[in-house]
């Protein structure tokens, strides 16, 4: 399968990437469409002369969101396997 190439632009510099198919194109689209929402409104809210500032401080947001949500979802997942356990060990000693 041959891949795309697609421009997406950041801060101001366009970055030249390849993918796979039509759906990761999308992802980075918009995903480079978050990042640059969030520059805005870092530079409107926050007194920051350069964009690597920036550009740290969005990389640290949307890293402690996919931690977050890793984070969270570690814990159901820890909690459903923790039920199972117990449901197994009932349905064991009930059929004994």
């Amino acid at each position: 399968m041959a891949k795309l190439k697609v421009n997406v632009v950041i801060a101001g510099r366009t970055y030249p990437l390849s993918v796979n198919n039509e759906q990761e194109e999308e992802g980075m689209r918009k995903a480079a469409k978050s990042i640059n929402e969030l520059i805005v409104k870092f530079e409107q809210n926050y007194a920051v002369a350069d964009k690597q500032d920036v550009l740290a401080m969005c990389a640290l947001q949307f890293a402690s969101k996919a931690a977050i949500v890793s984070l969270a979802t570690d814990k159901e997942t820890s909690e459903a396997l923790k039920k199972i356990n117990e449901l197994t060990k009932l349905l064991e000693h009930h059929l004994k």
